[in-house]
């Protein structure tokens, strides 16, 4: 399977700016990057897309399983050896928050460690990617490091999110 226009980009900017003497002064300040996959597995290309809306009841958690559980838009198991981006968007109307990693088994580490965590609050997201300059991405190890764990952060209501994620098979 061939992937086209594949594209992770991130944008910031601010300005700020201060009353003077004679008008305003401004200093605008951004910090924008952008990745661009062609369709392979080596630098700077990937192979594999995984992408979802998912909710969680109140409490609850899962381990999405990167080599050889989840399903592309095709319907087809797909098995991943290295993720080059990953997007997680927390639904601004859940009440909980969102927690991303350290799965008890199994940790895909190479993002988080086997113990860290992102907490994303309703509405939040990050965003992670390597591109050309990094061919390793991040590394999927089937049977002992594949789990990234995803966990409503409270009990009483469930959460919903989405997630992207585009690797390669190899």
């Amino acid at each position: 399977m061939t992937l086209s226009g594949t594209m992770l980009a991130v944008a910031a900017f601010a300005e700020q700016s201060a009353a003077i003497d004679l008008g305003v002064s401004r200093a605008p300040q951004s910090l924008s990057r952008q990745m661009q996959l062609a369709s392979g597995t080596g630098a700077g290309k990937a192979d594999r897309v995984f992408s979802d809306r998912r909710t969680l009841a109140a409490s609850a958690s899962e381990d999405l399983d990167l080599a050889g559980a989840l399903l592309d838009a095709f319907g087809a198991t797909i098995t991943l050896a290295r993720v080059k981006g990953l997007i997680i968007a927390a639904s601004s109307g859940n009440t909980n928050s969102v927690v991303v990693g350290a799965a008890s088994s199994n940790t895909w580490a190479t993002l988080l460690s086997s113990t860290g965590t992102v907490t994303l609050r309703p509405g939040a997201f990050v965003a992670v990617g390597t591109g050309l300059a990094d061919a390793a991405g991040y590394a999927v190890t089937a049977s002992t490091g594949d789990l990234l764990k995803i966990a409503n952060g409270g009990s009483g209501t469930s959460v919903t999110y989405d997630i992207h994620i585009i690797g390669c098979s190899a």
